[in-house]
């Protein structure tokens, strides 16, 4: 094979990832999955296997028809039927590639096809020819190829590339191969497989072992240039080589392999969404490169040493892969240096002595909750600076109706700090609703609602409910929280509870800049 240092990266989401339980997709979602691997710019996506049933096919068809760049690849077994089918579906491609598979090992050969060594080799060189006669871009797999005795694996490979076979593919398919010996499996077909030079050898492996990405690498290693691959590593079992994992390991490592890809890395975060969001596969909290904790650092060693220098403990900048920032998340390893860096972030500049009152409290929260929010944040320095302050308003009284066919409405009686009480309607689109409308029309405060949430909080038919309301106002983020056995009531006070943090504000003349964090958009 010719000596260039670019490996191609061949997905295969949308058919060994799609074969993982519960990732089917429909033709829809195939299609958006393919325009976001061809944005990411992978060199082979191989859409399908088109014989496997007619929404396979027409899937096939349909990237091969609408996707422009990457090379169209669908599978076939080395069987007529197969091959004719996949040629059908890859007609309208402008590039297409059919890709061969046959089991060579010893026992898929027993148990599975119950063939001879004889009528393998004989079956793969058939196979080969009647793709090549469709497209010039044949690959060929001998499946469970980890597992194959070597000389019949060179063996099987060379008449392979006498067929025709541009590319050879060595699928680990039940990833049981260590990275040592299938890099060895790949310098023992360069020593002794006839035209070898003349092809592309490619990996594919599988992560039963967690080993997929490593043996992918040591196959570069050993001159493999094709990685099969696919986003957030799903497919069939533990799923296969993930494929920001090897990109990034390139990438990051280019001193070590000094190989490159084609791959826009900025769109990985972006795509990994994606794939997730269409399978329902949610991708783990740790997962390496794409994952929630990725950037994330709560060790306040580690979060000290980040905020004087990223290198400190990151090998790469989140947004090399598409993410925005890293994360430095509070709780309860948190230093005070990250808690100052966030309060300032949060238009918060407080003193040393300020700042150990917040920190202590901090702390006591951060042993009972999980997760501390900027909201969380904000509420913990008023508290401590600003202990004993009056609420702005105060709940008196309200009266809803709601029901089948009636207009959601509320009146609400609330009394300011003065003494002075307000009255007023209004509608919504529920009761709830209409009480929020209520009270923003009553204090003269807008407030956007992001988030509302009711659960119980004891048993019974007379258990308590705990409302959270999170809204948005001028850029800032307040949440309020309160419990009653009537959960429209629980609602209201949380509610005029974020309204009085946002009156406090605008009295003490402390109106909120606007985060440097951005916010959502509903």
């Amino acid at each position: 094979m010719s000596d260039n240092r670019h490996v191609i990266i061949f997905d295969t989401t949308l058919r060994d990832g799609e074969q993982s339980p519960g990732a089917s997709m429909n033709l829809q979602e195939k299609l958006e999955v393919a325009r976001a691997l061809r944005d990411l710019r992978v060199d082979v996506i191989e859409a399908g296997f088109p014989i496997a049933s007619p929404g396979d096919f027409e899937a096939v068809e349909a990237i091969a028809r609408e996707i422009e760049g990457p090379i169209i690849c669908a599978l076939a077994r080395c069987r007529r039927e197969d091959i004719d089918r996949a040629a059908e579906a890859l007609r309208p491609a402008a590039r297409k590639r059919i890709h061969v598979f046959l089991a060579t090992s010893a026992i898929h050969r027993e148990f599975k096809l119950r063939m001879t060594k004889e009528e393998i080799v004989r079956w793969a060189v058939e196979g080969v020819r009647r793709a090549k006669d469709y497209c010039e871009d044949v690959e060929f797999s001998p499946e469970d190829a980890a597992r194959t005795e070597l000389d019949f694996l060179c063996e099987v490979v060379e008449k392979a590339i006498e067929a025709g076979a541009t590319t050879i593919n060595i699928p680990d398919t039940v990833g049981y191969a260590m990275p040592q010996q299938y890099g060895q499996i790949f310098r023992h077909l360069r020593q002794h497989v006839r035209g070898i030079e003349r092809v592309v050898l490619s990996a594919h492996c599988h992560d039963d072992l967690g080993l997929a990405v490593a043996n992918s690498l040591a196959a570069l290693l050993e001159g493999a240039r094709q990685v099969e691959c696919t986003i957030n590593g799903i497919g069939e079992r533990a799923g296969n080589c993930a494929l920001e994992e090897v990109v990034m390991a390139l990438k990051v490592r280019h001193d070590f392999f000094g190989l490159t890809t084609h791959i826009d890395t900025k769109r990985l975060y972006p795509t990994s969404r994606l794939v997730s969001t269409i399978t329902g596969l949610h991708v783990q909290r740790n997962k390496a490169i794409v994952g929630q904790n990725a950037f994330a650092h709560e060790a306040g060693i580690h979060q000290h040493g980040v905020l004087a220098h990223q290198a400190t403990y990151e090998i790469m900048r989140p947004e090399d892969v598409g993410r925005s920032s890293s994360d430095l998340v509070l709780g309860k390893h948190s230093g005070r240096h990250a808690l100052r860096v966030r309060l300032e972030q949060l238009g918060y500049h407080l003193s040393d002595s300020q700042l150990d009152r917040v920190f202590e409290a901090f702390k006591r929260l951060a042993d009972k909750k999980k997760d501390i929010f900027d909201a969380d944040l904000q509420a913990l320095v008023e508290g401590v600076l600003h202990d004993g302050r009056p609420e702005m308003w105060k709940l008196l009284s309200f009266h809803t109706s709601a029901g089948l066919g009636i207009i959601p409405t509320a009146a609400v009686c609330v009394q300011r700090a003065d003494g002075q009480q307000f009255r007023d309607a209004a509608c919504g689109d529920g009761p709830i609703d209409a009480v929020f409308r209520t009270l923003m029309r009553i204090t003269g405060i807008p407030a956007q609602v992001r988030d509302f949430q009711i659960r119980s909080v004891s048993q019974g038919q007379d258990a308590q409910g705990e409302a959270t309301v999170e809204v948005e106002h001028q850029g800032r983020l307040y949440r309020g929280r309160a419990t009653s056995t009537d959960i429209i009531e629980a609602g209201a006070l949380a509610f005029l509870s974020v309204l009085n943090q946002i009156a406090w504000w605008q009295q003490a003349g402390c109106a909120a800049q606007s985060r440097t964090e951005s916010i959502p958009q509903p």
